[in-house]
């Protein structure tokens, strides 16, 4: 079981594919997306790896916090999300994950928090069909109706779809797959609408119900600190 990766939703535009066919996606953006830590069998009693993306002021963290980005030697970073791994996928403290983690045609499980919407009606929030538009029926053409039975039980049970708070909720949405990757910029391109509004952090998981991809690179596409050095080098030597 690979990492997930943690990302900022940019908002949606459309791709263009080679036979002419236009898809909506997602862009999602992995910004200094970096180990911060690994949990180990021996000493934490599971296996997993705490990634942290994006890039916040020292004076915007505490002392704990501050200690704990310069014990793994990276940035303060401005998000932090711990991903369940299995053994061999363990990934170096320090090494940063590129877009390539991610596959063309690749399927996907995202999750967010929702755009909250505030307090809702039944219809808007659970899509009731109202009330009637005539015959008796008076101002309450949008409510939701009848929430119980008469006297036995004499009460609304637990849980009835009723009016209220709607959206700003963690939420997923699996099997979503992957158009396009650009490793330069960071982007990952997912086809359809994932939870969240522009701006906002998601965790980006293989997708649970569907099969693993088989060229995926384990334990992950990573970027370590010495590979700018080396590219550097590279090009100094051909010039």
């Amino acid at each position: 079981m690979r990492s997930g990766v943690i990302a900022k939703k940019l908002g949606m535009t459309r791709l263009f594919l080679a036979d002419g066919k236009q898809v909506p996606v997602t862009v999602l953006q992995l910004d200094s997306l970096q180990v911060v830590a690994q949990r180990t069998a021996e000493k934490d009693g599971y296996t997993a790896v705490q990634l942290g993306a994006g890039v916040a002021k020292a004076k915007r963290t505490t002392a704990a916090q501050r200690g704990h980005f310069a014990r793994a030697n990276v940035a303060p970073k401005r998000k932090i999300a711990e991903f369940r791994v299995t053994p061999d996928c363990l990934i170096e403290v320090g090494a940063e994950i590129t877009a390539d983690h991610y596959l063309e045609g690749q399927f996907v499980d995202v999750a967010g928090t929702s755009i909250g919407k505030g307090f809702a009606g039944a219809m808007k929030r659970h899509n009731f069909g109202g009330l009637r538009a005539s015959h008796g029926v008076s101002v309450s053409h949008r409510s939701h109706g009848s929430t119980g039975q008469c006297q036995d039980p004499g009460k609304v049970f637990k849980g009835k779809k009723m009016a209220g708070h709607m959206g700003a909720v963690r939420s997923t949405t699996q099997n979503l797959q992957v158009i396009r990757t650009d490793v330069d910029r960071g982007l990952i391109m997912i086809k359809g609408a994932v939870p969240g509004s522009k701006g906002g952090w998601v965790t980006v998981k293989d997708a649970v119900k569907k099969p693993a991809a088989k060229d995926a690179p384990r334990p992950a596409a990573i970027r370590t600190a010495a590979a700018p050095a080396a590219e550097v080098a590279a090009e100094g030597g051909e010039a």
